[in-house]
């Protein structure tokens, strides 16, 4: 079994990581492998709404998007980062996530899903409902902790004397470390995988 952790954040070891960090060591400890995806300072397009992947199959962008998307048979977790910009995740990792999620939300649905934020003080609360939504939206079940995911400080240093922060993301590790366990020990016991009902989409003016 294997978490991916999505660095969000510009600063490869700012505050961001120092949470996914903590998250990592918990879910290693219990004896799943990790991988923190640093999204780096480059740019990272926007959705252009072309749907050009519906029949590619991948984004008609090839870049970071697309080398994830090709690895998700990897992972059976994801766990998004994002420092907090204007009570908002930052805009790079929301372009990831939506075209990610566009192009290749079938290859994520039912792995579990968690976010993580990191502000100086407030805007988390809406930044974690934002990127929750991803989840939410693609059968994704969403791991919990003993708080929202959201860790507090201006720099690393700072953000790791937010003690019930860092317990916050320990908690998150645990939990999502656990219940890959009982997933894992569910396939054993023969219970089968889920079956989805056929999308219905409407516009609601028909």
């Amino acid at each position: 079994m294997k978490v991916l952790l999505v660095n969000g954040s510009p600063h490869e070891h700012g505050c961001t990581y120092t949470a996914l960090r903590e998250a990592a060591d918990a879910i290693e400890k219990r004896g799943i492998e990790t991988e923190i995806l640093w999204l780096g300072k480059g740019e990272i397009p926007g959705c252009m709404g072309c749907g050009a992947c519906r029949k590619l199959g991948k984004c008609v962008r090839n870049d970071i998007v697309n080398e994830t998307a090709a690895k998700l048979g990897e992972y059976d977790a994801l766990i998004a980062g994002s420092p907090v910009y204007y009570a908002a995740p930052n805009g790079q990792i929301c372009a990831f996530l939506d075209r990610l999620f566009y192009s290749a939300g079938g290859k994520l649905a039912g792995k579990l899903g968690a976010a993580v934020v990191s502000c100086r003080r407030g805007g988390a609360t809406a930044a974690f409902d934002r990127l929750n939504k991803y989840f939410t939206i693609n059968c994704m079940p969403i791991v919990s902790s003993n708080y929202w995911n959201q860790i507090h400080g201006n720099t690393p240093d700072e953000a790791k004397q937010d003690a019930e922060g860092l317990q916050t993301m320990r908690v998150l590790g645990e939990n999502m470390a656990w219940l890959l366990k009982c997933i894992e020990a569910g396939r054993k016991a023969g219970v089968p995988a889920l079956e989805r009902e056929p999308k219905i989409a409407t516009n609601f003016i028909r």
